[in-house]
Protein backbone atom coordinates (compact mmCIF):
# COMPACT_ATOMS: atom_id res chain seq x y z
CA UNK A 1 0.00 0.00 0.00
CA UNK A 2 2.75 2.46 0.90
CA UNK A 3 4.75 1.75 -2.25
CA UNK A 4 1.57 1.97 -4.35
CA UNK A 5 0.66 5.25 -2.69
CA UNK A 6 4.11 6.72 -3.36
CA UNK A 7 4.17 5.53 -6.96
CA UNK A 8 0.59 6.73 -7.48
CA UNK A 9 1.40 10.21 -6.21
CA UNK A 10 4.33 10.44 -8.60
CA UNK A 11 2.30 9.13 -11.52
CA UNK A 12 -0.65 11.41 -10.77
CA UNK A 13 1.66 14.41 -10.60
CA UNK A 14 3.15 13.37 -13.92
CA UNK A 15 -0.31 13.14 -15.49
CA UNK A 16 -1.17 16.61 -14.26
CA UNK A 17 2.13 18.01 -15.55
CA UNK A 18 1.58 16.34 -18.93
CA UNK A 19 -2.17 16.72 -19.45
CA UNK A 20 -3.45 19.31 -16.98
CA UNK A 21 -7.06 19.28 -15.84
CA UNK A 22 -9.54 17.11 -17.76
CA UNK A 23 -11.38 19.40 -20.17
CA UNK A 24 -14.66 17.53 -19.91
CA UNK A 25 -16.38 15.70 -17.05
CA UNK A 26 -13.92 16.96 -14.43
CA UNK A 27 -14.73 15.20 -11.14
CA UNK A 28 -14.11 18.36 -9.12
CA UNK A 29 -16.65 20.23 -11.25
CA UNK A 30 -19.09 17.39 -10.69
CA UNK A 31 -18.49 17.59 -6.95
CA UNK A 32 -19.17 21.33 -7.09
CA UNK A 33 -22.51 20.71 -8.79
CA UNK A 34 -23.53 18.18 -6.13
CA UNK A 35 -22.33 20.48 -3.35
CA UNK A 36 -24.47 23.27 -4.77
CA UNK A 37 -27.53 21.02 -4.71
CA UNK A 38 -26.77 20.04 -1.13
CA UNK A 39 -26.43 23.70 -0.19
CA UNK A 40 -29.84 24.39 -1.71
CA UNK A 41 -31.31 21.75 0.59
CA UNK A 42 -29.47 22.66 3.80
CA UNK A 43 -28.89 26.41 3.59
CA UNK A 44 -29.88 28.53 6.55
CA UNK A 45 -28.22 31.69 7.79
CA UNK A 46 -26.76 29.69 10.64
CA UNK A 47 -23.35 28.26 11.59
CA UNK A 48 -24.79 24.90 12.63
CA UNK A 49 -26.37 24.43 9.23
CA UNK A 50 -23.03 25.32 7.63
CA UNK A 51 -21.21 22.82 9.85
CA UNK A 52 -23.64 20.06 8.88
CA UNK A 53 -23.25 20.96 5.22
CA UNK A 54 -19.44 20.84 5.50
CA UNK A 55 -19.47 17.54 7.38
CA UNK A 56 -21.63 15.85 4.76
CA UNK A 57 -19.91 17.38 1.72
CA UNK A 58 -16.42 16.48 2.94
CA UNK A 59 -17.37 13.27 4.72
CA UNK A 60 -18.83 11.56 1.66
CA UNK A 61 -15.67 11.87 -0.52
CA UNK A 62 -13.56 10.81 2.45
CA UNK A 63 -15.78 7.75 3.01
CA UNK A 64 -15.58 6.86 -0.68
CA UNK A 65 -11.80 7.09 -0.47
CA UNK A 66 -11.73 4.79 2.56
CA UNK A 67 -13.96 2.28 0.78
CA UNK A 68 -11.75 2.39 -2.32
CA UNK A 69 -8.67 1.86 -0.15
CA UNK A 70 -10.21 -1.22 1.43
CA UNK A 71 -11.29 -2.60 -1.92
CA UNK A 72 -7.73 -2.38 -3.28
CA UNK A 73 -5.68 -3.10 -0.16
CA UNK A 74 -4.63 -6.55 -1.42
CA UNK A 75 -4.21 -5.46 -5.05
CA UNK A 76 -1.18 -3.16 -5.33
CA UNK A 77 -1.59 -2.53 -9.07
CA UNK A 78 -5.22 -1.48 -8.64
CA UNK A 79 -4.31 0.68 -5.66
CA UNK A 80 -1.55 2.35 -7.67
CA UNK A 81 -4.00 3.17 -10.46
CA UNK A 82 -6.56 4.45 -7.95
CA UNK A 83 -4.00 6.73 -6.27
CA UNK A 84 -2.66 8.00 -9.59
CA UNK A 85 -6.17 8.82 -10.84
CA UNK A 86 -7.14 10.54 -7.58
CA UNK A 87 -3.91 12.56 -7.54
CA UNK A 88 -4.39 13.69 -11.12
CA UNK A 89 -7.97 14.65 -10.33
CA UNK A 90 -7.17 16.86 -7.35
CA UNK A 91 -4.01 18.59 -8.63
CA UNK A 92 -4.10 21.80 -10.64
CA UNK A 93 -0.47 22.76 -11.14
CA UNK A 94 -0.28 22.74 -14.93
CA UNK A 95 -3.50 24.71 -15.24
CA UNK A 96 -2.34 27.24 -12.64
CA UNK A 97 0.97 27.83 -14.40
CA UNK A 98 -0.75 28.01 -17.78
CA UNK A 99 -3.22 30.63 -16.59
CA UNK A 100 -0.39 32.66 -15.13
CA UNK A 101 1.57 32.57 -18.38
CA UNK A 102 -1.56 33.43 -20.36
CA UNK A 103 -2.06 36.51 -18.19
CA UNK A 104 1.59 37.45 -18.68
CA UNK A 105 1.16 37.18 -22.43
CA UNK A 106 -1.86 39.49 -22.43
CA UNK A 107 -0.10 42.07 -20.27
CA UNK A 108 3.11 41.93 -22.28
CA UNK A 109 1.05 42.60 -25.42
CA UNK A 110 -0.74 45.49 -23.70
CA UNK A 111 -4.11 43.73 -23.98
CA UNK A 112 -5.54 44.84 -20.63
CA UNK A 113 -9.20 44.04 -21.55
CA UNK A 114 -8.27 40.42 -22.33
CA UNK A 115 -6.34 40.16 -19.06
CA UNK A 116 -9.33 41.52 -17.15
CA UNK A 117 -11.61 38.97 -18.77
CA UNK A 118 -9.24 36.15 -17.87
CA UNK A 119 -8.54 37.08 -14.26
CA UNK A 120 -11.62 35.24 -13.02
CA UNK A 121 -9.91 31.95 -13.82
CA UNK A 122 -7.34 32.73 -11.12
CA UNK A 123 -9.09 34.68 -8.37
CA UNK A 124 -12.34 36.34 -7.33
CA UNK A 125 -11.33 40.00 -7.56
CA UNK A 126 -13.35 42.51 -9.56
CA UNK A 127 -11.12 43.23 -12.58
CA UNK A 128 -13.17 46.12 -13.97
CA UNK A 129 -10.95 48.91 -12.62
CA UNK A 130 -7.62 47.07 -12.43
CA UNK A 131 -4.74 48.43 -14.47
CA UNK A 132 -1.78 46.45 -15.78
CA UNK A 133 0.17 46.64 -12.52
CA UNK A 134 -2.77 45.53 -10.39
CA UNK A 135 -3.60 42.69 -12.76
CA UNK A 136 0.00 41.51 -12.53
CA UNK A 137 -0.07 41.72 -8.75
CA UNK A 138 -3.32 39.76 -8.54
CA UNK A 139 -1.86 37.08 -10.78
CA UNK A 140 1.38 36.70 -8.83
CA UNK A 141 -0.51 36.53 -5.54
CA UNK A 142 -2.88 33.92 -6.95
CA UNK A 143 -0.04 31.80 -8.31
CA UNK A 144 1.67 31.97 -4.92
CA UNK A 145 -1.40 31.01 -2.88
CA UNK A 146 -2.62 28.33 -5.28
CA UNK A 147 0.77 26.68 -5.44
CA UNK A 148 -0.14 25.57 -1.94
CA UNK A 149 -3.88 25.03 -2.47
CA UNK A 150 -3.69 23.23 -5.84
CA UNK A 151 -0.34 21.43 -5.58
CA UNK A 152 1.46 21.19 -2.23
CA UNK A 153 -1.57 20.72 0.04
CA UNK A 154 -3.18 17.85 -1.91
CA UNK A 155 0.18 16.11 -2.13
CA UNK A 156 0.69 16.61 1.61
CA UNK A 157 -2.64 14.99 2.45
CA UNK A 158 -2.05 12.25 -0.10
CA UNK A 159 1.19 11.43 1.69
CA UNK A 160 -0.46 11.55 5.12
CA UNK A 161 -3.73 9.74 4.39
CA UNK A 162 -3.62 8.33 0.86
CA UNK A 163 -6.69 8.47 -1.37
CA UNK A 164 -9.07 9.53 1.46
CA UNK A 165 -6.74 12.45 2.22
CA UNK A 166 -6.60 13.50 -1.42
CA UNK A 167 -10.38 13.47 -1.86
CA UNK A 168 -11.24 15.03 1.50
CA UNK A 169 -8.76 17.86 1.02
CA UNK A 170 -10.01 18.72 -2.45
CA UNK A 171 -13.61 18.64 -1.22
CA UNK A 172 -12.82 20.99 1.68
CA UNK A 173 -10.85 23.37 -0.53
CA UNK A 174 -13.63 23.45 -3.11
CA UNK A 175 -16.23 24.18 -0.43
CA UNK A 176 -14.12 27.05 0.85
CA UNK A 177 -14.08 28.57 -2.64
CA UNK A 178 -17.85 28.15 -2.88
CA UNK A 179 -19.09 29.30 0.54
CA UNK A 180 -16.05 30.23 2.63
CA UNK A 181 -15.74 33.82 1.44
CA UNK A 182 -17.07 36.87 3.23
CA UNK A 183 -20.51 37.87 2.05
CA UNK A 184 -23.93 38.47 3.53
CA UNK A 185 -25.09 35.01 2.47
CA UNK A 186 -22.10 33.06 3.78
CA UNK A 187 -20.97 35.09 6.80
CA UNK A 188 -22.30 32.35 9.10
CA UNK A 189 -23.14 29.43 6.83
CA UNK A 190 -19.63 29.35 5.35
CA UNK A 191 -17.72 29.59 8.62
CA UNK A 192 -17.15 25.86 9.06
CA UNK A 193 -15.92 25.40 5.49
CA UNK A 194 -13.52 28.34 5.83
CA UNK A 195 -12.15 27.14 9.17
CA UNK A 196 -11.68 23.59 7.93
CA UNK A 197 -9.79 24.80 4.87
CA UNK A 198 -7.59 27.00 7.09
CA UNK A 199 -6.84 24.02 9.34
CA UNK A 200 -6.00 21.65 6.48
CA UNK A 201 -3.66 24.21 4.92
CA UNK A 202 -1.68 25.19 8.02
CA UNK A 203 1.20 22.80 7.42
CA UNK A 204 1.15 22.77 3.57
CA UNK A 205 1.25 26.58 3.34
CA UNK A 206 4.34 26.73 5.51
CA UNK A 207 5.95 23.92 3.56
CA UNK A 208 5.19 25.85 0.36
CA UNK A 209 6.94 28.89 1.80
CA UNK A 210 10.01 26.89 2.81
CA UNK A 211 10.21 25.25 -0.61
CA UNK A 212 9.88 28.68 -2.20
CA UNK A 213 12.83 29.88 -0.13
CA UNK A 214 14.87 26.85 -1.20
CA UNK A 215 13.93 27.26 -4.88
CA UNK A 216 14.41 31.06 -5.07
CA UNK A 217 17.66 30.83 -7.09
CA UNK A 218 15.67 29.23 -9.94
CA UNK A 219 14.20 32.70 -10.61
CA UNK A 220 17.34 34.69 -9.77
CA UNK A 221 16.22 35.21 -6.18
CA UNK A 222 18.38 34.88 -3.10
CA UNK A 223 17.51 32.41 -0.38
CA UNK A 224 18.63 34.69 2.44
CA UNK A 225 16.52 37.60 1.18
CA UNK A 226 13.52 35.37 0.56
CA UNK A 227 13.79 33.98 4.07
CA UNK A 228 14.12 37.49 5.52
CA UNK A 229 10.98 38.77 3.77
CA UNK A 230 9.02 35.63 4.63
CA UNK A 231 9.89 35.78 8.32
CA UNK A 232 9.14 39.51 8.49
CA UNK A 233 5.87 39.65 6.53
CA UNK A 234 4.26 36.20 6.71
CA UNK A 235 1.86 37.05 9.54
CA UNK A 236 0.74 40.42 8.15
CA UNK A 237 -1.80 38.88 5.78
CA UNK A 238 -5.39 38.41 7.11
CA UNK A 239 -5.27 34.76 6.05
CA UNK A 240 -3.24 32.46 8.32
CA UNK A 241 -1.96 30.63 5.23
CA UNK A 242 -1.98 32.86 2.15
CA UNK A 243 0.50 35.28 3.75
CA UNK A 244 3.02 32.46 4.13
CA UNK A 245 3.05 31.75 0.40
CA UNK A 246 2.71 35.32 -0.84
CA UNK A 247 5.44 36.77 1.36
CA UNK A 248 7.89 34.05 0.29
CA UNK A 249 7.00 34.63 -3.35
CA UNK A 250 7.49 38.39 -2.91
CA UNK A 251 10.93 37.80 -1.42
CA UNK A 252 11.98 35.37 -4.15
CA UNK A 253 10.88 37.71 -6.96
CA UNK A 254 12.06 40.92 -5.28
CA UNK A 255 8.65 42.60 -5.61
CA UNK A 256 6.05 44.17 -3.35
CA UNK A 257 2.67 42.49 -3.04
CA UNK A 258 -0.41 43.44 -1.04
CA UNK A 259 -2.47 46.61 -1.02
CA UNK A 260 -6.09 47.40 -1.86
CA UNK A 261 -8.14 44.48 -3.19
CA UNK A 262 -11.60 45.06 -4.68
CA UNK A 263 -13.98 42.13 -4.76
CA UNK A 264 -17.57 42.08 -5.95
CA UNK A 265 -19.33 44.07 -3.24
CA UNK A 266 -16.46 44.58 -0.81
CA UNK A 267 -12.98 46.09 -0.52
CA UNK A 268 -10.03 44.94 1.59
CA UNK A 269 -6.86 46.87 2.39
CA UNK A 270 -3.95 44.56 3.13
CA UNK A 271 -0.41 45.30 4.35
CA UNK A 272 2.40 45.27 1.85
CA UNK A 273 4.47 42.10 1.54
CA UNK A 274 8.04 42.31 0.31
CA UNK A 275 10.21 45.13 -0.97
CA UNK A 276 10.86 46.50 -4.43
CA UNK A 277 8.66 47.38 -7.41
CA UNK A 278 5.18 46.19 -8.19
CA UNK A 279 5.21 43.02 -10.33
CA UNK A 280 4.78 43.03 -14.10
CA UNK A 281 4.45 40.38 -16.81
CA UNK A 282 8.06 39.25 -16.37
CA UNK A 283 7.46 38.51 -12.71
CA UNK A 284 4.36 36.47 -13.54
CA UNK A 285 6.43 34.16 -15.75
CA UNK A 286 9.04 33.83 -13.02
CA UNK A 287 6.31 33.07 -10.47
CA UNK A 288 4.95 30.31 -12.72
CA UNK A 289 8.45 28.85 -13.10
CA UNK A 290 8.98 28.95 -9.34
CA UNK A 291 5.59 27.31 -8.76
CA UNK A 292 6.62 24.43 -11.01
CA UNK A 293 9.89 23.94 -9.14
CA UNK A 294 8.08 23.94 -5.79
CA UNK A 295 5.66 21.34 -7.16
CA UNK A 296 8.45 18.97 -8.20
CA UNK A 297 10.04 19.24 -4.76
CA UNK A 298 6.67 18.73 -3.08
CA UNK A 299 5.84 15.53 -4.97
CA UNK A 300 9.28 14.11 -4.18
CA UNK A 301 8.71 14.82 -0.49
CA UNK A 302 5.17 13.42 -0.68
CA UNK A 303 6.35 10.17 -2.21
CA UNK A 304 9.03 9.84 0.46
CA UNK A 305 6.45 10.63 3.14
CA UNK A 306 4.10 7.95 1.83
CA UNK A 307 6.91 5.38 1.95
CA UNK A 308 7.78 6.34 5.52
CA UNK A 309 4.18 6.40 6.75
CA UNK A 310 3.60 3.92 9.60
CA UNK A 311 2.32 0.56 8.38
CA UNK A 312 -1.41 0.11 8.83
CA UNK A 313 -2.61 -2.74 10.96
CA UNK A 314 -4.51 -5.49 9.14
Amino acid sequence: MRVADAAGLLAGYGLDALLGDPRRFHPVAGFGTLAQRLENQLYRDDRRAGAAYTLIAVGIPAALGIAANRATKDRPAAHFLLTAAATWTVLGGRTLRGEGRRMAGYLKAGDVPAARNRLGYLCGRDPAQLDEAELARATVESVAENTSDAVVAPLWWGAVAGVPGLLAYRAANTLDAMVGHRSDRYARFGTAAARLDDLLNLAPARLTALLTVAAAPRVRGRRAETMRVWRRDRNDHPSPNAGQCESAMAGALGVRLGGRNVYFGRTESRPFLGDGPRPDARHINRAAKLSGTVGVAAVALAAAGALLRPRRRP
